[in-house]
């Protein structure tokens, strides 16, 4: 069978388009790895535990279909305390441990003030949102809340973290989750972690 020089070149292009995926799944796969290293470091570097809890959904327990992308898709409510007089803001992050890439962000919320104690249900899927802070985009693309949606026929958890940091996260490092989770390492004092699941 005779090769001509055209489908040598095609070849060579689609073995580059196929190692550069490789590549791109690689560094994705280490990058979301990193981000659960780095959470647990927060934990780890944190003076102190308070509490977190939710109206809707017990610690350990299923997280109503209302707040999924089965149901209406919106932030359930949340309330903590226990939180010391040396935090000046609040980070909160919503993951799931479970996802094929190994960490998929729900929910990011910095620089809430150290002085709110609960978020309630519903809370606007807009960058900024008065008395919250600020919302960073979620792995699904948009700012604010993105309820679990798991595979059909998987079972997920879904964590959630608030962090008491002992100043504000800078506007600057907003766009890239990795530099806020290694500015929190250095700046955590307290966290609460709650946990439900969800299942297709």
């Amino acid at each position: 069978m005779r090769i001509d020089g055209k489908t040598v070149i095609l070849t060579l292009a689609s073995l580059v388009v196929i190692i550069a995926v490789i590549i791109g799944f690689l560094m994705f796969k280490h990058e979301t790895k990193n981000q659960l290293e780095l959470v647990k470091n927060i934990i780890e570097n944190a003076k102190y535990e308070f509490k977190l809890e939710s109206t809707v959904f017990p610690h350990r327990g299923e997280i109503p279909k209302k707040y999924t992308c089965d149901g209406e898709n919106i932030s359930p409510p949340l309330k903590w305390s226990g939180i010391q007089g040396d935090a000046k803001s609040l980070l909160l992050l919503v993951y799931d441990p479970d996802a094929p890439s190994g960490f998929f962000v729900h929910w990011v919320i910095v620089n809430m003030p150290p002085s709110v104690s609960e978020l309630p249900e519903n809370v606007p899927k807009k960058e900024y949102v008065e008395n919250v802070g600020y919302q960073l985009k979620n792995d699904f693309g948009y700012f604010g809340y993105g309820g679990p949606c798991p595979p059909p026929g998987e079972s997920h958890r879904y964590v959630f973290i608030i962090l008491a940091l002992d100043t504000e996260v800078p506007k600057e490092i907003y766009g890239d989750l990795v530099e806020i989770l290694e500015y929190a390492k250095a700046h955590v004092v307290g966290y609460a972690v709650l946990w439900g699941y969800y299942g297709r």
